[in-house]
């Protein structure tokens, strides 16, 4: 979840999505438009008196759907915030929490894996939200008649903060609910397999989202969509990440003894002509042996097909490396890979000595051997092979 620094509490970076830019004024006009019906709703909730009519006359709904929105997205803040500290409490790591088109999300450099952990992480954000909505009500009680347009702010946020967290505690995995069932399931087996249970139970749940959205609000279409993609990507993450425990960087990389690489003279013509025939798409580059860079399939794409003879490797190569241990966890390679948006990471030993290179391909080609029941301890060679990497 990519987005700009705002600032930071906590030592935790603050960030909006552009996404929020325009979701907030859209709130903001939502709510400026539905004053008259929201005040009627709050009266019946909280047994008020406030007259509709004073709230409605010229620009105060838009200053009132403007204080609203933001104390909205400042209750979703807070709300990430309470799942973020008790994490830090816990010894997690967090990235960063970011303000997006559906809400908030905080990210964790690593999720936690103990059930007690994540049960106690997972609710703290509903409470929060709970607590809020107490303390707006209490704020809204205590307000005078006369100010009608702070009341009716603070009895929006009361009975918003309260749907927020009721809404997240449903089952809907990744939501709040859907971790706090995965972190009851996971009490009695591995958590690989809750992960996959309550990612099942969550995908049900974005599906009757969705046709519920159908008819009623197509705001639920949009966001079942996401919930289904989340809940199948971290399904998919969890089951990686637990195949590949305890296997190195080394067990799955291609050695140095069998890898392929190009030197910085080699024409573009000429690498494409290898990339052909030995069915690779991005070779190291090495100057008497050392490393100083990695070409791929599309940085020789760019380059004009009539100048490929006269373009060498040097002026299409990737100078700004990525590498990792041997030694490092074959997990670890994965994320890297993800984080920086590369499909390949050289492997250098504590020499700076290139040892090796381990790919996607690698990658998905260890999964499928351990998936298929092969146990990585019985492994004497490493899970190697031919294929485009």
């Amino acid at each position: 979840m990519r987005g700009f620094r705002v600032g930071s509490a906590f030592g935790i970076p603050v960030r909006l999505n552009w996404t929020f830019l325009i979701v907030l004024p859209l709130f903001a006009v939502f709510i400026a438009g539905d004053i008259a019906e929201l005040v009627v709703v709050i009266n019946q909730t909280f047994g008020a008196t406030m007259d509709p009519n004073q709230l409605t006359d010229g620009n105060l709904p838009w200053v009132l759907g403007l204080a609203s929105a933001l104390g909205l997205f400042t209750g979703v803040l807070l709300h990430e915030f309470g799942h973020s500290l008790v994490a830090l409490r816990y010894g997690y790591e967090i990235d960063s929490i970011t303000l997006w088109l559906l809400g908030g999300v905080a990210s964790f450099t690593e999720f936690p894996e103990d059930w007690r952990h994540e049960l106690v992480i997972a609710i703290a954000g509903p409470i929060v939200s709970v607590l809020l909505g107490v303390g707006s009500y209490v704020v809204f009680i205590t307000l005078p008649p006369g100010v009608d347009a702070a009341r009716f702010v603070f009895g929006y946020l009361a009975i918003l903060n309260i749907v927020l967290a009721a809404f997240n505690l449903l089952p809907g995995f990744p939501m709040d609910g859907g971790r706090i069932l995965r972190a009851l399931l996971a009490r009695n087996q591995p958590h690989a397999k809750a992960t996959q249970q309550a990612a099942a139970v969550g995908k049900v749940f974005a599906f009757g989202l969705g046709l519920l959205g159908l008819f009623t609000n197509l705001f639920l279409i949009v966001l079942a969509f996401f919930i289904y993609i989340a809940a199948s990507g971290e399904a998919q993450q969890t089951t990686i990440k637990a195949a590949f425990e305890g296997i190195s960087v080394s067990d799955v990389m291609t050695p140095g003894e069998s890898l392929e690489t190009v030197s910085e003279e080699t024409t573009i013509s000429d690498l494409l002509a290898r990339m052909f025939t030995e069915r690779h798409i991005g070779y190291p580059v090495l100057r008497n042996g050392d490393l100083v860079g990695i070409v791929t399939l599309d940085d020789a794409a760019a380059v004009e097909e009539v100048e490929r003879d006269a373009y060498r490797v040097e002026d299409v190569m990737s100078t700004d490396l990525y590498t990792i241990s041997p030694d490092a966890d074959a997990m670890t390679a994965f994320q890297q890979m993800q984080q920086n948006g590369v499909g390949r990471l050289p492997v250098v030993n504590e020499a700076g000595d290139l040892v090796g290179i381990i790919s996607r391909t690698d990658m998905m080609r260890a999964f499928n051997v351990i998936q298929s029941g092969g146990p990585p301890q019985t492994l004497d060679q490493p899970i190697s092979g031919p294929g485009f990497q």
